[in-house]
Parts: C-alpha cells; sequence; structure tokens
C-alpha cells in the first residue's frame, strides 16, 4: 500500500459513532440504576417488618411502578401543595412519597406488600438511607 493510501483510510473510533457510544453509555446506566434500585427494594423490604416482595424480578419492578407512580401522581400533587410543602419543610413531600409507596401496593397486588401508612413510612426511611448509603459509596460524576 502506498502511504497515499494509507492516509485516506477512514479511522474508526473503538465504539463505532459517538451516537452509539453515548446510547450504549446511557442505556448501561439505566441497567445498573434499575438493578441497584431492585436490590434497595428488596433490601428494605427484607430489613422492614410488614413489607414483602416476591422475589428479585419483583423488585426490580417494584422500583420502577414506585419511580413512575412518585413522578407522574406525586409530581402532580407536590405542585398542588407547594404553598404547603414550602411551610412545612418539605415533609408534605415526604408524606406523597409514602403515599405513593402505598398506591405502589395497591397497583402491584400480592408482588409487593406493606402492611399500613407506617410501615411504608419506614420503607421509605430505610430506601432514602440505603440509596444515600450506595450514592455516597459510588459517587456522582460532577458537571461543569
Amino acid at each position: 500500500m502506498s502511504a497515499k493510501r494509507i492516509s485516506t483510510i477512514k479511522k474508526v473510533p473503538p465504539f463505532g459513532t459517538f451516537f452509539e457510544f453515548f446510547v450504549k453509555k446511557n442505556q448501561m446506566k439505566f441497567i445498573i440504576s434499575l438493578l441497584l434500585t431492585g436490590a434497595v427494594v428488596a433490601i428494605a423490604a427484607y430489613i422492614v417488618p410488614g413489607a414483602a416482595v416476591a422475589n428479585f424480578w419483583w423488585a426490580i419492578i417494584t422500583g420502577l411502578v414506585i419511580g413512575l407512580v412518585n413522578a407522574i401522581v406525586g409530581g402532580i400533587l407536590r405542585l398542588f401543595t407547594f404553598p404547603l410543602n414550602w411551610l412545612t419543610f418539605g415533609l408534605v413531600s415526604f408524606i406523597i412519597t409514602v403515599l405513593m409507596i402505598l398506591l405502589s401496593d395497591k397497583l402491584m397486588g400480592s408482588k409487593f406488600e406493606v402492611d399500613g401508612f407506617w410501615t411504608a413510612t419506614l420503607f421509605a426511611i430505610v430506601v432514602a438511607i440505603i440509596e444515600m448509603i450506595i450514592g455516597s459509596i459510588g459517587g456522582k460524576e460532577k458537571r461543569r
């Protein structure tokens, strides 16, 4: 081969195009996040008396359901209760999270069960503590 022909060969990044790399990276983050959420729900259900999840796969689905319900219904409730939330320094937001766990319990049927309001409250606290520990171990990327 001549030097001219070698210089015209297109160099391809190791992961393909930038778009492919970006999509693969985000998919991997999503999968890891999903597995960690399932582990957190499973651990919290094991620790909290009165909370139960059928198995690890249902823990992953429960984490998804809690996240979706909290984002959609909880977001709307937080919007309407903003003044009260502001007056109570965020306590109403925590109560909404507990109510979203109870709603997820009703949606999931027998695969995820929480005995009552106080059990859901303890479940939410345990989940928050475990997520805080995992977040401090894993760390987050600083954005500029």
